[in-house]
């Protein structure tokens, strides 16, 4: 298994690189300043420089990878089409360079009420509307996926224990990017992860379960 990491100086995608460095899994890093991500990322990640938007970046800078996770997102901007552009065209270009080069599986990072139209998120320029987009354009590309949506994203760890749902069930609530980044690589190990939507969030009253229990039980 070699991994290729989209976003992966964001708070999410670094905690997502750390936890394949942790399994001794070899990561491929996409970034855009690779001085920025020399003091962000890990020593033994390869760094490649690309873009989600230039889609011949990315197709050099996949390589052998054989499974790809992202967390990309667009940033609070004045810029209207910031979400399109990085949630639904970025994806989409990763999408398309997942199946031309056979990767095995595809990790998504998303976001809770996604399908929910009337949201706040989607004041920031219809956010929630292209991720859902992007989305439905992972599911019926015929990879193997996993989509990852998780509540609230906080950066301090909590000892709480992650609750995992089917899609469209879970509508508020909070968890550590830690943990997030945890069940992203969890999932390219659990046969029941594939080709399915799950919800998480942290909870203290959740029940302790594996990995193995969790991805099982969203059907």
């Amino acid at each position: 298994m070699k991994a290729f990491v989209a976003g992966a100086t964001g708070e999410t995608g670094r905690r997502i690189v750390q936890q394949l460095v942790k399994r001794q899994i070899p990561v491929r890093a996409l970034v855009r300043d690779l001085e920025k991500a020399k003091g962000l990322l890990p020593e033994p990640v390869e760094l490649v420089v690309g873009d989600v938007l230039q889609p011949l970046s990315l197709a050099q800078a996949i390589g052998d990878s054989t499974v790809l996770l992202c967390a990309t997102g667009a940033s609070p901007s004045f810029d209207p089409t910031g979400p399109y552009k990085v949630d639904y065209e970025g994806t989409k270009n990763l999408v398309d360079v997942a199946k031309a080069n056979n990767i095995q599986h595809f990790v998504l990072v998303t976001s809770l009420c996604v399908s929910r139209f009337f949201h706040p998120l989607n004041l920031f320029w219809l956010i929630l509307v292209w991720k859902k987009q992007a989305e439905e354009y992972l599911q019926n590309s015929g990879l193997t996926y996993t989509i990852v949506r998780p509540g609230g994203l906080t950066n301090e760890e909590n000892p709480q224990e992650v609750v995992m749902s089917v899609a469209d069930t879970l509508f508020e609530g909070r968890i550590p990017r830690t943990k997030v980044a945890q069940t992203c690589v969890e999932a390219l190990f659990q046969p029941a992860a594939a080709n399915k939507i799950v919800e998480i969030v942290a909870e203290p009253q959740g029940k302790e379960k594996t990995w193995e229990e969790l991805f099982a039980n969203v059907t």
